[in-house]
């Protein structure tokens, strides 16, 4: 077989952590010999790396299953490959309710991918589901974020035990990398001219616990910061109950660590709280909230949080937009509670209607939409450094990000070129004056 003759497409869904396994597998299959291709629909095997956190993302792989599937009956597509959290999930159903599927590969299995793609080509049907909390972590990727803007996965799994999610079932226990390994690789994406890492985990702030016995990731950061010149460095997946006084003090004293952080707290109301087991009630978040808004001036906080849980009552529900009034996220996303197997909660009573769900989403949204707007109004007027991302052809306008939105899930910055100079090249840095705002996000020029 001519490897360099068989081109390979991938589908990366769900989140970035999910995103990062998919540039590990594309390395293997890159460095293996085989052809990478972005065109599924000239591909001969498609790999398609699932979600499975919520039914939303069940839903949206399966979708993506069947579209693959098209391809074999229509196309040149001799085969699917699934891997993922999908396939970690539901290992036993997939082959039989989906048949056009020829390969499932599990979390803790993708240094199988090769042996999986020669399978498919001969038309055998492969699986491989190796333990998850044995697996190796890390390993050798081909960036997909462009060469500016780059995740890095400080650890795998979770032991939270929330009683909603489905993670530590389908990713195992909390596992972190060295401090030493991800360093490494660190200057490894400050090489390839990675302007921003982001920091990423099912935990972030949970780091080092069970390798060093202390929550490390301030000491994980400084050593980043200490080895690379990486400008911005940003903190996503930190839990309230972990934020500890190094790690904001890491973030006050050190200039290159974004003022931002990812803050998920789910709820605010005590009942709630507990129910999802959450570790640190509400009077836990309102303080590391307060801490964090007084000991880091200007830090910008991004939380999500869920409505409908088994037994959220209208006074739980008020509780929560009160206090969402009252904390002024700087960006807020809000999810309705989906009833998952295996997990605690789906045999809880008191489950909530999908319409009173919706309802209380659109409630918090709304709010959320009213705070944006007044906080981006304010910024009318201002200077922020962006880190220009693309130039968008249609819009004829550049666009970017500052330090306050993180990629992929917050606003954009849109600014204008500038007359008769040389153009912004993705990953260059600019001053932005903000003269004008649509939905959440800002419009302005270069100034110099």
């Amino acid at each position: 077989m001519n490897k360099n003759a068989i081109k390979i497409g991938f589908v990366s869904l769900g989140c970035s952590k999910n995103l990062i396994d998919t540039e590990v597998m594309l390395a293997r299959l890159a460095n293996a010999g085989y052809a990478i291709t972005p065109d599924e629909t000239e591909a001969d095997v498609v790999i398609i790396n699932t979600c499975a956190f919520i039914e939303s993302a069940k839903k949206e792989s399966i979708e993506n299953i069947l579209d693959i599937a098209w391809l074999k009956e229509h196309e040149n597509l001799k085969a699917i490959i699934v891997t993922g959290c999908l396939a970690e999930r539901y290992k036993e159903e997939i082959f039989k309710e989906i048949p056009e599927v020829d390969a499932l590969i599990g979390v803790g299995s993708l240094d199988k991918i090769e042996d999986a793609v020669a399978a498919v080509l001969s038309d055998e049907k492969f699986s491989a589901f190796d333990d998850k909390n044995e697996c190796a972590l890390g390993g050798e990727r081909i960036v997909t974020t462009g060469e500016h803007m780059a995740y890095i996965k400080i650890a795998e799994g979770c032991d939270n035990k929330c009683t909603y999610c489905a993670i530590p079932g389908i990713r195992g226990k909390f596992r972190s990398r060295p401090i030493e390994d991800i360093v490494a690789e660190a200057k490894e994406l400050e090489d390839l001219g990675v302007k921003e890492l982001n920091i990423i985990a099912q935990d972030t702030s949970r780091y080092g616990v069970d390798i060093y016995g202390e929550y490390s990731l301030a000491k994980l950061v400084r050593a980043i910061t200490d080895a690379t010149s990486i400008p911005w460095i940003r903190l996503l997946y930190c839990y309230p109950d972990k934020i500890t006084a190094d790690l904001i003090a890491e973030m006050r004293d050190n200039e290159r660590v974004v003022k931002y952080i990812d803050l998920p707290i789910q709820h605010i109301s005590n009942n709630v709280l507990k129910r999802m087991n959450r570790h640190g009630d509400g009077s836990v978040i309102r303080d590391v909230v307060k801490r964090l808004r007084e000991e880091v001036p200007g830090i910008v906080i991004r939380t999500t949080v869920m409505v409908g849980f088994p037994g959220e009552t209208e006074e739980d529900f008020n509780e929560l937009c009160e206090y969402i009034k009252e904390a002024q996220f700087d960006r807020l996303g809000a999810f309705t509670y989906s009833r998952e197997e295996d997990t605690p909660a789906y045999d809880f009573e008191d489950q909530i209607d999908e319409q009173t769900k919706q309802e209380r989403y659109d409630i918090i949204m709304r709010e959320q939409l009213h705070i944006m707007e007044k906080k981006n109004e304010a910024l009318i007027g201002k200077t922020v450094k962006v880190l220009c991302e693309a130039y968008d052809v249609a819009a004829e306008t550049y666009f970017g990000r500052s330090t306050a939105d993180a990629p992929d899930i917050d606003a954009k910055i849109y600014f204008r070129p500038e007359i008769g100079k040389k153009r912004i090249a993705p990953g260059e840095f600019v001053n932005v004056k903000i003269d004008d705002v649509i939905d959440y996000d800002l419009i302005g020029d270069i100034v110099r």
